[in-house]
């Protein structure tokens, strides 16, 4: 059963004859990955902040456990690119945050907070102020921040796009560990297609003028992941490298049809 439900979704922002988004459909289930995949200007992060309640739509719905989203909740939590922490906390306090706000009582906090931490890995910089950390590691803490929420769905907005090749290659391993632990439905949008291929569940790749889904896919390499094959082995695989390149030829497409 679908938690989020996207049905001819549009945005059109004011003063703009252009829609951002145009008859957008699409369903996230508690045990999927979806990934929205799309170059700069496709409508990837307006369609994230309309599911996060940020951005009201012009058209259609989106529907979490089949009530109208009309503002922002508990039960969806936002993983931002820039970590978006708070610097006067340590890392701890930083994930109890949102449990705090809820009103969770001190025991529960800290049962919550240092199973989250431990899942992520980082029960060991609990006391850290998160300006002493690496960039991987506050996201990281922004991730299990999120997870702490208690929220059921993940909205990642390109949480890895300011990392090296190799921190984020490592945060896209955790991620996965991350979302078949915890069992929550996760939305990642990105610009990068390796990610996008290793990661989802379910692909739609996004063309902008107006943004909108143009094609949809359902890798398996994820699974090959989980089930314990090695992540360079399979992003080396000639099956890999064959949709990656095609997915290439298709954004390039996209670029050439938008200039003519």
């Amino acid at each position: 059963m679908s938690l989020l439900q996207v049905d001819k979704l549009g945005v059109t922002y004011p003063g703009q004859s252009q829609p951002a988004l145009h008859q957008v459909s699409l369903s996230l289930a508690r045990d999927e990955l979806l990934v929205a995949l799309g170059p700069s200007g496709c409508g990837k992060s307006t369609l994230l902040g309309v599911l996060a309640g940020f951005i009201a739509p012009s058209q259609g719905r989106v529907l979490f456990a089949g009530q109208p989203v009309t503002a922002p909740g508990v039960e969806r939590a936002v993983v931002f690119q820039h970590d978006a922490l708070l610097p006067w906390l340590n890392v701890h306090d930083n994930v109890a945050f949102g449990l705090k706000l809820q009103g969770a009582d001190a025991a529960a906090r800290e049962r919550i907070v240092a199973d989250t931490l431990r899942l992520v890995g980082l029960a060991d910089v609990a006391g850290k102020r998160t300006w002493q950390l690496s960039g991987g590691m506050r996201q990281r803490v922004g991730i299990a921040r999120a997870l702490a929420s208690r929220s059921q769905v993940l909205l990642l907005d390109e949480p890895f796009g300011a990392l090296d090749a190799f921190t984020r290659e490592q945060m896209q391993q955790l991620l996965l560990r991350v979302w078949q632990q915890s069992q929550r439905g996760v939305f990642l949008i990105t610009h990068d297609i390796e990610e996008a291929l290793f990661l989802a569940t379910e692909l739609v790749l996004m063309s902008p003028g107006p943004g909108r889904i143009v094609q949809r896919l359902r890798p398996t390499f994820n699974q090959r992941y989980r089930a314990g094959e090695d992540v360079r082995a399979i992003k080396s695989d000639p099956a890999f490298i064959a949709l990656r390149e095609s997915l290439l030829h298709s954004l390039f497409r996209q670029r050439h049809e938008e200039a003519a």
